[in-house]
């Protein structure tokens, strides 16, 4: 096939938010080129929970069907633990719009939206963006090795998306510093088979060893199972923590686990880690001729680690800043820096308030504190349910007076 040299929109990375930029462009009929160093299906480091907000999404863009139509698993609540044991078992609220999210492996779900992004804009995969181009302080283009045929190449366009991950190539060659390991989540996954007493919760527990971290257990189709543990880049460090290891101490020593994967078999190959950049510090994600989307943009949640719902969510907006620069034929950084501006208006509170719940998970004893009074208090469980899809009242759980109030429970 032959390109164009010359796009509106030069998109580097076909991730979750990349492809969700691309589609919502391609349907908004702008010439896009959508570059990806892999080739499809690819894997993913992730524990593979698509959340409402990927839902949302997915909606949006009218491919709900798509996911719907290969194997999946649908999470009806979230299960966690606090330090000392203790379980709380919280429902997705009923009847708001979006009252279940999906877990599936990322070689799966990537591949859905990349080949939905596929057939709206061109795509070269195996070409890996190696510098940008720039004319003063814009950028103009990019440079790269199209792998499949040993050939460098050079593409134009007004507007260069970033969403090339964690280590993104576009952010470094532009100067953008990389977060600091106190913004960094170091994470580990495993796939199992025959863990028992899974439920349709994905689980989320505080192990005394790992928090403000947590180990997880997310169930998948056909009895399998997504494992795994992520803990501060920097308290991995100062506790001199080999999360490998430690993940695989915490399944076959934890009175909590041992007995649930007696048994258990993990995928041959399966064990994988990665690092992600958090939103609790805000990494610029625009400038004169480009902008940053997902992993690029330091958009991990910081006691969630969601990413997906994030990124995608990153891209709708992208897309709309976009089609606004175009129409007024400004690519300014004044320009584009409104996606900044309007990406952090939707996602900077959640950031906030997660970042001071991280800081609250600290203290063990306060965490179990909250899972014991959550046991008794409907009160309590009913706000948790809540917390998981309304921003405000995951705001509530972020104040003092709402730790207060559990105090008093």
């Amino acid at each position: 096939m032959e390109y164009d040299s010359n796009y509106d929109v030069i998109i580097v990375g076909g991730g979750p938010g990349g492809s969700t930029t691309s589609a919502y462009l391609g349907k908004m009929g702008h010439k896009v080129l959508l570059l990806e160093k892999a080739k499809f299906p690819r894997d993913k480091t992730c524990g593979d929970a698509v959340s409402g907000k990927s839902r949302g999404v997915l909606r949006d863009l009218g491919i709900t069907d798509i996911v719907e139509g290969v194997p999946h698993f649908k999470v009806f609540g979230v299960m966690f633990s606090s330090p000392d044991g203790t379980t709380v078992d919280i429902p997705i609220p009923q009847n708001r719009g979006i009252d279940y999210g999906y877990c599936l492996p990322r070689y799966v779900f990537d591949n859905l939206l990349f080949q939905y992004a596929k057939n709206l804009v061109p795509t070269i995969e195996e070409f890996e963006v190696t510098d940008v181009i720039k004319e003063g302080n814009q950028v103009v283009g990019v440079k790269g090795l199209d792998k499949s045929t040993g050939t460098e190449k050079e593409f134009r366009a007004k507007i260069v998306i970033g969403s090339d991950g964690a280590t993104s190539i576009v952010a470094r060659k532009l100067g953008l510093s990389e977060p600091q390991p106190q913004h960094i989540c170091a994470g580990i996954r495993a796939y199992y088979k025959g863990i028992k007493g899974l439920t349709k919760s994905i689980e989320l527990h505080f192990v005394d060893s790992l928090v403000p971290g947590y180990f997880w257990i997310f169930p998948e189709a056909d009895g399998m199972a997504n494992v795994g543990a992520g803990i501060l880049a920097s308290d991995m460090q100062k506790k001199h923590i080999n999360l490998k290891d430690e993940m695989l101490r915490i399944i076959k020593e934890n009175p909590r686990f041992k007995d649930r994967f007696e048994g258990a078999q993990m995928v041959e190959g399966s064990i994988r880690g990665w690092n992600l950049p958090m939103g609790s510090i805000h990494r610029k994600a625009a400038g004169a001729g480009f902008m940053l989307v997902g992993d690029s943009a330091s958009l991990i949640d910081p006691f969630s680690g969601e990413g997906i719902g994030n990124a995608m969510t990153a891209g709708k907006i992208a897309a709309a800043t976009i089609h606004k620069a175009l129409a007024a034929n400004d690519f300014s950084e004044k320009m584009l820096m409104e996606y900044d501006a309007n990406l952090w208006k939707v996602l900077g509170h959640e950031f906030h308030n997660s970042t001071k719940m991280q800081k609250y998970g600290r203290m063990k004893w306060l965490m179990n504190l909250m899972m014991h009074k959550a046991q008794r208090s409907e009160w309590l469980r009913t706000e948790l349910s809540t917390s998981l899809l309304d921003q405000h009242a995951r705001q509530e759980l972020s104040s003092p007076l709402f730790y207060l109030r559990v105090l008093l429970a």
